[in-house]
């Protein structure tokens, strides 16, 4: 989050220059239906102006299946915390949730316990929160029973089975900035207008010390303990932290933990030789900078394999004159920013975006992207008249592994200027199509239910993987469709990334026109290879770690 940085005018006219994709075969649509979920929640802002850098940041959202009944809940983080249960059929009603005081700003979903049902970890301003489940009937504050400290500006935080086949889930927060007035940090900067004015404004991030990554080792017993110095975690990690995901991109059975940070170089943990401890490898693997080798401000990520060459990729959301960047995989070795040349470069470049999260919301195969956008100064128009604080949300259709901007088609609520924070993918009713979940931090969330071409839509699969001797959420495992013919999509089981937020956690899977799978392999994080043979079509399959 930086404000006034100057464009690059030669990448707008090197986007300008790439071959277009074909037109859509399936025009997305979104209807939003909050009010009629019963969705009934509200952020709000100081009235006061100019706000500060704390005060903009911003919350997250999370679909999740709380009470383990197959159908997907909703979690809203601010003040206060809500929870939301929903029916299946699009229908949401409030549920018992700890009343708890503290600066809540995101979450991660993850059954750390192995109980089988989701816990919560929240991530706050001086603070944080573990909520564990007790059945699917309540959550219960268990953070300092459970050795979990409070952090200093924790923002995204994730799950992830550091040690292949523990079964156990250790836990990943990011923090941001130090930001103590008794320090000295400043709340406002001195910042001039395009006629040299001086105008009080929030402060960029450079402004600010940046503050390492925290590690919470599960000790398998309900308790962690911090491991942040010892595995390495604290030293590798460069802080301005708002994003983190997890994922095997190399194939090799190991995870790395990608960071998103505000104004200094991505970070990408690598578990060293000999598995206690993680080295940095995002410069050597060409994500800690953009396409130029420069500095930009990450907020939000994500992985999937959007071009379907059996490699993820990794996608960053940037800020405003900064197009956000997708890191394409070369052959699981090294990464190459082409977000210019895969079309999301030139569209996003006037937004500051936040949300963002790979889905294939028209199930046709090829995974497609949506983002959240708004500044982060809510005066920003005194100092720059081209922009604004509230802007449009964004969908990109992926056309065989080039995307479009198919916005204004995916319904008024793309056109809708919003305060874009935190966003979440998930199928809320169970028809298969991929819905979203979108946070406006000075308003009413956006509950967008997925009617996308409605029965035109292709085939899909959904997998709802249990793990075993593997965490019981099956996170990290990786999913090969193979369909007839013989191609083959990948795709692995996740509920992080994006911006602050958790998303359904089931392994959807668009199959286009195919009317048959041949069989699907899963590689857990255990290193089982379990396979399954010609599985129906257009339904969610429990699928249980074999032997």
């Amino acid at each position: 989050m930086k404000p006034g940085l100057p464009g690059a005018a030669f990448l707008l006219i090197l986007a300008g220059c790439t071959k277009q994709a074909a037109s859509p075969t399936q025009a997305p649509y979104f209807r939003d239906i909050t009010e009629a979920a019963g969705l009934h929640y509200r952020w709000t802002q100081p009235s006061k102006t100019p706000l500060n850098l704390k005060e903009t940041i911003g919350n997250g959202c999370a679909f999740l299946d709380f009470d383990h009944d197959g159908n997907l809940d909703i979690l809203l983080v601010g003040a206060p915390c809500a929870l939301f249960r929903g029916d299946g059929k699009g229908q949401f009603t409030p549920a018992e949730f700890p009343k708890l005081t503290g600066a809540f700003l995101g979450c991660a979903v993850g059954d750390f316990d192995h109980d089988g049902y989701p816990d919560i970890y929240l991530t706050a301003f001086a603070g944080g929160a573990l909520l564990h489940n007790e059945g699917g009937k309540r959550f219960t504050e268990i953070s300092a029973a459970a050795g979990i400290t409070p952090q200093p500006w924790g923002t995204a935080a994730t799950w992830v089975e550091t040690t292949p086949g523990s079964g156990k889930l250790d836990l990943f927060v990011a923090n941001y900035v130090d930001f103590s007035p008794e320090r000295g940090a400043r709340l406002l900067c001195d910042t001039r207008d395009a006629h040299g004015a001086s105008i009080l404004a929030a402060c960029g991030p450079r402004e600010y010390e940046p503050l390492p990554a925290a590690f919470f080792q599960n000790l398998g017993t309900g308790r962690f303990t911090d491991a942040s110095v010892s595995s390495g975690v604290k030293a590798q990690t460069r802080g301005r932290g708002l994003g983190v995901a997890a994922c095997d991109f190399s194939g090799s059975g190991r995870l790395g933990i990608a960071f998103a940070n505000d104004e200094a170089p991505s970070d990408l943990l690598m578990p060293t030789a000999n598995g206690k401890g993680f080295t940095n490898q995002a410069d050597a693997l060409g994500v800690a900078y953009d396409s130029d080798t420069k500095l930009h401000a990450g907020m939000g990520l994500d992985w999937g394999d959007y071009d379907n060459d059996g490699w993820p990729d990794l996608v960053v959301t940037t800020f405003r004159h900064e197009p956000n960047s997708l890191y394409h995989s070369e052959g699981g070795k090294v990464f190459k920013d082409v977000g210019f040349a895969a079309g999301i470069g030139a569209a996003t470049e006037p937004y500051v975006a936040f949300g963002c999260r790979f889905l294939d919301f028209d199930n046709d195969g090829w995974l497609d992207l949506a983002f959240t956008n708004g500044h982060v100064q809510d005066n920003v128009q005194k100092l720059d008249a081209s922009t604004t604080y509230t802007q449009p949300s964004q969908l990109f259709q992926n056309q065989n592994g080039r995307f479009a901007d198919v916005s204004r088609a995916g319904g008024p609520s793309f056109a809708k200027p919003i305060l874009g924070r935190g966003l979440a993918t998930g199928d809320f009713d169970n028809d298969g199509a991929v819905d979203l979940l979108l946070v406006d931090s000075q308003g009413a969330p956006l509950l967008l239910h997925n009617e996308t071409a409605g029965a035109g839509r292709g085939h899909w699969l959904g997998l709802v993987l249990e793990g075993t001797k593997s965490n019981r959420d099956g996170y990290g495992a990786t999913v090969t469709v193979t369909l007839p013919g013989g191609k083959t999509l990948v795709r692995h089981c996740h509920a992080d990334g994006s911006y602050l937020s958790s998303s359904d956690p089931r392994v959807h899977i668009g199959l286009g026109a195919a009317v048959g799978v041949e069989k699907v392999v899963i590689r857990w994080p255990s290193g089982t290879v379990q396979t399954l043979a010609t599985p129906g079509l257009d339904r969610y399959l429990p699928v249980r770690e074999g032997p």
